[in-house]
């Protein structure tokens, strides 16, 4: 009886706030009667512990904007143009790339909108999958379970904020400095999130606001580069031409994962659809929060690009590597500005300094979503070690799952250690890529589906066909491109071979369904 209450819960996803909480008051006491008697959830946790919302539902249309911006807004903008450039050669097509993934962004914000509405409630894709692919049972969590746990880490801003540091000291450093620096931030993040959850929340907000201020800094210095202002010789030469050196090999994979470091610049825009349960009347929170992040973002973003690219060289920036936006002020404002950004307090307008609290704010907020996803996992009884009841749990406080956050730390922790230094930060951006398209693939997919075979859920929000084709259509390319051979042989992470994320995604993938 206890199991059928339990059930019936978690179906009743196509409710309004008002209904939830009728649902809620109308099965109160039965649903205690039952989790006396024994635990009903998959994950070992009565109805009450599985409920529970930590510190409830406490985000506003303002917070969860800033989770949106502050996880978007990481280590891309200061380190993805300048592999970007190098990958399509040349500034048009890198700027076009862009463009191209604010609207597939859009796209792709507008389809989880439409699921978000119909199922406001924590999980993310794992809830989505779960409502259109029911058979096989369980293909949907173990899919998303392969991607979320083995592969949903937060290593690439820890070797941003290490490789940085290691920068700012003008020393040569050995590959387990960046290592043990990279390892601290990851293991500081989650003590924070884990220990002291409201704290962390506080952090995340003032960071997101920072990294907002700064990035208006480099956007507004870009444009006072390019009225001529400046010592900068000729901000407009990079836009004469711009096309100029552009890839054009037919079986080129590099517009494709130039494609996925852009995408994945973009990336957090569906953040606030895992922490639902957290959300003060989530429909409304969802459908306002949404489009505003992303559009601060996008704006943001292409406005930084113009002005990276007014005050250097081609030639420089495709140099650079992760460090362009610590180019970019060198220029702008001297050499002292590179090294001085991470001294001392006068500090806080330097590249460094910017790039390493963007890296190290991105980290605090993909982390703060990523635990609750795996919490949410746990409920749902994926096989993990020591039983599910401690990793769905709130332990120890009560207020945040500190044991979701270890599942998180781990990946983490691997990937940091495990490849060369020289390419560790574009390999882990490809890493993340992949299986993230694929997700994205059957999600998109899945709307198609779902108006077919239940037209008649109640939809807060329904995003236009032909934008959720243009955004399945994408994601096709960018699945099956990666196959293809590079033109030169050597994919963006010499010497690791061009097809080498792929092969891990496939690995841990077999891993997962293996074990389930």
């Amino acid at each position: 009886m206890s199991r059928i209450v339990w059930s019936r819960f978690r179906k009743s996803d196509n409710v309004t706030d008002g209904e939830e909480t009728r649902i809620e008051h109308s099965t109160e006491r039965p649903i205690r009667e039952a989790s006396r008697v024994e635990n009903v959830g998959p994950g070992g946790l009565s109805f009450e512990e599985n409920a529970a919302g930590g510190l409830g539902r406490h985000l506003g249309v303002t917070s969860c904007t800033l989770l949106i911006v502050g996880r978007i807004i990481g280590t891309g903008i200061f380190s993805t143009p300048s592999s970007i450039l190098s990958g399509v050669g040349s500034v048009g097509a890198s700027l076009m790339l862009w463009v191209l993934g604010f609207m597939l962004s859009f796209c792709g914000l507008f389809i989880w909108l439409e699921f978000g509405t119909m199922y406001p409630r924590s999980g993310g894709e794992k809830v989505y999958l779960e409502a259109v692919y029911q058979k096989p049972k369980f293909l949907a969590t173990v899919v998303f379970a392969a991607n979320a746990i083995l592969l949903g880490f937060t290593a690439n801003g820890c070797i941003l904020f290490a490789s940085n540091i290691v920068v700012s000291t003008g020393r040569v450093a050995t590959v387990w400095t960046e290592r043990g620096i990279a390892l601290g931030v990851i293991f500081f993040v989650t003590i924070l999130h884990g220990l002291t959850s409201r704290t962390g929340v506080l952090v995340m907000n003032v960071l997101t606001i920072f990294k907002i201020v700064i990035l208006l800094f480099v956007v507004v210095t870009g444009w006072v580069v390019l009225s001529g202002k400046t010592h900068i010789a000729d901000p407009h030469a990079n836009f004469r031409d711009a096309f100029a050196g552009s890839s054009h090999s037919s079986n080129d994979t590099q517009y494709a994962t130039a494609t996925f470091k852009v995408l994945n610049a973009y990336t957090g825009w569906s953040n606030v659809n895992y922490v639902l349960n957290n959300v003060r009347n989530p429909v409304r929170t969802l459908k306002i929060a949404g489009p505003l992040g992303l559009g601060i973002c996008a704006a943001l973003y292409l406005l930084a690009n113009i002005a990276y690219f007014s005050a250097a060289s081609k030639a420089e920036i495709d140099a650079s590597g992760v460090t362009v936006a610590a180019l970019f002020f060198k220029n702008v404002f001297g050499s002292a500005a590179e090294r001085f950004a991470c001294y001392s307090r006068p500090s806080f307008v330097g590249p460094l300094c910017y790039t390493n609290i963007s890296a190290l704010g991105n980290v605090i907020t993909i982390t703060f979503a990523a635990s609750r996803i795996n919490q949410e996992l746990a409920k749902e009884g994926i096989p993990l070690p020591f039983g599910n009841k401690f990793w769905a749990s709130n332990w120890p406080a009560g207020k945040s799952p500190l044991p979701g956050l270890i599942i998180h730390l781990i990946p983490s922790v691997i990937v940091i250690i495990t490849p060369p230094m020289n390419v560790a930060y574009p390999f882990v951006l490809d890493v993340e890529g992949y299986p993230q398209q694929i997700i994205n693939f059957l999600i998109a997919v899945g709307l198609f589906l779902l108006r077919w075979k239940k037209p008649h859920i109640h939809r807060p929000f329904k995003v236009w066909w032909p934008l959720a084709a243009f955004y399945l259509a994408a994601a096709v390319f960018l699945l099956v491109a990666p196959f293809l051979r590079p033109a030169n042989g050597v994919g963006d992470t010499p010497p690791l071979p061009y097809y080498v994320y792929v092969a891990i995604f496939l690995a841990c993938f077999e891993v997962d369904t293996g074990r389930n």
